[in-house]
């Protein structure tokens, strides 16, 4: 579904490379996760996926198009694309059904009844269907994130970009997010996730990729990378963490 090759990114004129030559692939309905320490290179890989982040050289494949040609219309593959920041984006004048409802009505061109339904529908799987006509002053962190997960599928992505989507919340709120993250992995959703919940990487991906550098360093199932790490600074990154 999407194929990274030799991707490379580079401030200062090349002084500083935040991404140095990473190729990856992601097949549909893995779930990908991304780990690593602070500025390895882990949030500019994943914007780079849809161009949020241009990089300086390399290529993405997605579907069979490279969507670093400036001939592509990028608008049309981020439809394909959703994304799940680390804060929320809501639109704070807006309900939490106008949240979800205005972007698949403009773009998508799907008319009001047929999406608030689906809008209706993906709430009550995260459990909100009572906050539709709340607004985000009204949220707590972990409703609000997911309310921005259920937004995206509202476009009907083929995948879903995750950018460290707990970081920004209380201990107590992640659970929330995880669980609805875990339930779309077990429906087959590709996803691609920046995060530093170890629990999550070892129970719900079908790969992990360790950055560091900019580069990746190692990728394996869940099992060998936490259990046999085989790089010396994978397993100085895990004593750490775990």
């Amino acid at each position: 579904m999407i194929q990274v090759t030799d991707l490379k990114k580079h401030y200062n004129k090349g002084e500083i490379k935040a991404l140095d030559g990473v190729s990856l692939e992601i097949d549909q309905g893995e779930v990908v996760v991304i780990i690593g320490p602070s500025g390895s290179g882990k949030s500019t890989l994943l914007r780079s996926l849809n161009l949020l982040e241009e990089p300086t050289s390399g290529q993405i494949l997605v579907d069979g198009v490279d969507i670093t040609d400036p001939k592509v219309d990028i608008n049309v593959h981020r439809q394909k694309m959703g994304m799940v920041f680390q804060h929320f984006n809501l639109f704070p004048n807006m309900t939490v059904l106008r949240n979800m409802t205005i972007a698949p009505m403009k773009l998508l061109h799907k008319s009001k009844g047929e999406i608030e339904a689906k809008a209706m529908e993906l709430l009550r799987m995260v459990g909100l269907e009572d906050r539709a006509d709340a607004y985000p002053s009204q949220l707590s962190g972990g409703q609000k994130q997911r309310i921005a997960i259920v937004r995206a599928l509202c476009m009907e992505p083929e995948i879903l970009l995750f950018d460290e989507p707990t970081s920004a919340l209380d201990p107590e709120m992640v659970g929330e997010v995880l669980d609805v993250m875990k339930n779309l992995a077990k429906e087959g959703m590709t996803m691609a996730v920046v995060t530093h919940e170890m629990g999550f990487a070892r129970e719900v991906a079908s790969r992990v990729v360790f950055m560091d550098a900019g580069t990746i360093v190692e990728q394996n199932t869940p099992q060998e990378i936490f259990e046999h790490p085989q790089s010396e600074r994978l397993q100085n990154f895990l004593a750490k963490v775990l």
